[in-house]
């Protein structure tokens, strides 16, 4: 079995196992719970704007095998996100270890609710740029592909993205540190893969989309 897919099926069993005792537990804790209406930070003023409200685990979705960052949200009803985030990607899958830098601009434009302490986010849609480090990687055409330009416009090293995807969010207990856990997917298409497409009619949408699936821990929620 590959990493990959190791990986994989460790972070849906985690998944499984996790999610209906949170649910479980949660239940059970009362009155104090937060509402999927709580979506304002309404004591997060000033400078605590500062302070991340969440952070984040990923894994795949162009920014590496595994990810992992923190994050803000804001605006009317938290409904903007903009995240940090760290990833890597083993020798397996390259020539060597290398690492990844990304940053994340996110939009929930509604919330639906299932219960109130749990939420559905139907659509979630957003752009991030991110980085690989590693010689192999350049962002300026280097010199030794003269009379190439045309083929080689394209930075090796940074890839911007689009990617849409959806969010099942549960509420936790309001006096808990952590405020709501959210799980989500996302379908990504980098500018490459985009350009790639129009070009070449004949590539599927699976040999330029990429799949992620993730976790976000809400920090801060009143």
């Amino acid at each position: 079995m590959s990493i990959r897919k190791l990986i994989y099926r460790l972070f849906l069993s985690l998944l499984a196992v996790c999610f209906p005792i949170l649910v479980s537990a949660n239940s059970g804790s009362g009155d104090n719970r937060l509402s999927s209406n709580s979506r304002n930070h309404t004591n997060y003023q000033g400078w605590e704007r500062m302070i991340p409200t969440h952070i984040k685990l990923q894994y795949a979705g162009g920014m590496g095998l595994l990810s992992a960052g923190i994050g803000w949200d804001y605006g009317r009803k938290n409904r903007w996100e903009t995240d940090i985030m760290v990833g890597f990607l083993p020798k397996a899958y390259s020539d060597r270890f290398h690492m990844t830098f990304t940053l994340r601009q996110n939009y929930i434009p509604w919330s639906v609710n299932i219960t109130p302490q749990l939420a559905l986010e139907p659509f979630a849609c957003g752009v991030y740029g991110n980085i690989i480090t590693g010689e192999r990687f350049w962002l300026k055409e280097p010199e030794r592909y003269p009379g190439a330009k045309s083929y080689y416009k394209f930075s090796s090293r940074l890839r911007f993205h689009l990617y849409i995807g959806q969010r099942l969010t549960l509420f936790m207990n309001e006096e808990s540190m952590l405020k709501a856990l959210s799980l989500y997917y996302e379908l990504s298409m980098n500018d490459l893969m985009l350009i790639s497409r129009i070009n070449n009619r004949t590539l599927k949408l699976s040999d330029v989309v990429h799949f992620s699936i993730g976790v976000k821990a809400q920090l801060f929620g009143d």
